[in-house]
């Protein structure tokens, strides 16, 4: 039995479920989601507050796929709910980032400044007075760690001074530089 898909879900005030035939639609405070799932593998039973998950058959595929949804079904509620939230930082001489328009202009020490446009229903949101730390929201988990993930690639942080964009708390393991031979 998998261990994530034996957990039940818990649904947190606020949010309604329905199940329809082969999706499961989630309305809460900030919006509503669907998610799309395969009827053939598992099934979806509620009993309050709880949302237990149960696999049809014992085939490796409903096996692999039981954690799955149900971890799916998981992050559908939070996101709805409370939503999901990444803060990156910059580190850098002359390295900042400002809103402008429906994006990010990014300036990371190249020749010309980096426009990234947000998709839909991702937020960026600075904090006060400051050009180098910011946070990714949204309801959708894997859109938030996507367009991190982009944003942090136009400058990964470099082992020798820390320099780039980075998640924060994320630990950069350093190197000495070049030593002179005497």
């Amino acid at each position: 039995m998998s261990r994530v898909g034996k957990m039940p879900v818990s649904v947190p005030a606020g949010v309604e479920l329905q199940f329809n035939a082969d999706s499961i639609t989630a309305k809460g405070k900030m919006g509503e989601m669907t998610m799309a799932f395969d009827p053939q593998f598992v099934s979806f039973a509620q009993e309050g507050v709880e949302v237990q998950v149960t696999r049809k058959s014992e085939t490796k595929e409903c096996r692999s796929r039981h954690g799955l949804y149900r971890s799916l079904l998981e992050n559908l509620t939070i996101g709805v709910s409370e939503g999901f939230k990444k803060t990156l930082e910059i580190k850098g001489v002359g390295y900042r980032a400002a809103l402008k328009g429906q994006g990010v202009e990014l300036n990371l020490g190249y020749s010309h400044p980096i426009q990234y446009d947000l998709p839909e229903g991702i937020k960026v949101e600075f904090e006060e007075k400051s050009q180098t730390v910011f946070t990714v929201s949204g309801m959708d988990k894997q859109k938030v760690g996507q367009v991190s993930a982009e944003i942090r690639s136009f400058r990964k942080p470099e082992p020798y001074k820390g320099k780039g964009i980075r998640y924060q708390g994320e630990y950069i393991l350093r190197k000495a530089g070049k030593s002179s031979a005497k």
